[in-house]
């Protein structure tokens, strides 16, 4: 650098000018310990949610369970044969007049106790209905939305547990639901 004396030359400036900026040695030292402390807590966080205190589940153990259907915990798991499945005929609904031939394809099934599977078989014309009614309102905008298919599902099991009561119908599963 040069700088311009009393009398209009220049001269070299000396390099003490530089005093002004920001010391860099001591950034390092602190970095280095933030990313140790960020790496220690990273893997810290991981063993306390896969096998620590946070473990859901308890760990690779509690996967297998005993005999009598008990797992390591003592917790008890469904047994496969107490579930069954009521599929529902596919329904096909005309999605209104400002969308000309677009339709939606709902295929679905409910899951009820293998005991009263019987009972909701006899319920299925009213299920249909109330199937058939919730999904003839919708339109375009709505199925345009994401979240559109959680909404659904929870409108039409809320509304199947009206007909055929609360205790007969678990859970609806949605197998099918595409627009065309």
């Amino acid at each position: 650098m040069f700088r311009k004396t009393a009398g209009g030359s220049t001269v070299a400036a000396d390099e003490t000018d530089t005093d002004n900026a920001p010391k860099k040695k001591g950034i390092l030292l602190p970095l280095l310990i933030g990313v140790a402390l960020a790496a220690a807590a990273g893997g810290g966080g991981f063993w306390a949610v896969t096998s620590g205190p946070l473990a859901f589940g308890g760990g690779g153990d509690s996967l297998q369970a005993d005999a009598d259907g008990t797992t390591p915990a003592g917790t008890t798991r469904p047994q496969l044969d107490e579930v069954a499945f009521v599929p529902l005929e596919p329904v096909v609904v005309n999605l209104g007049s400002e969308t000309a031939g677009r339709h939606l394809l709902f295929t679905a099934q409910l899951e009820v106790d293998p005991s009263d599977t019987g009972e909701v078989m006899h319920l299925m014309p009213r299920v249909m209905d109330v199937i058939n009614s919730y999904l003839r309102v919708l339109d375009m905008l709505e199925l345009t939305d994401p979240r559109t298919l959680a909404r659904l599902r929870a409108q039409l099991l809320r509304r199947i547990q009206v007909v055929t009561g609360d205790v007969l119908v678990r859970d609806l599963l949605v197998t099918e639901f595409v627009v065309n």
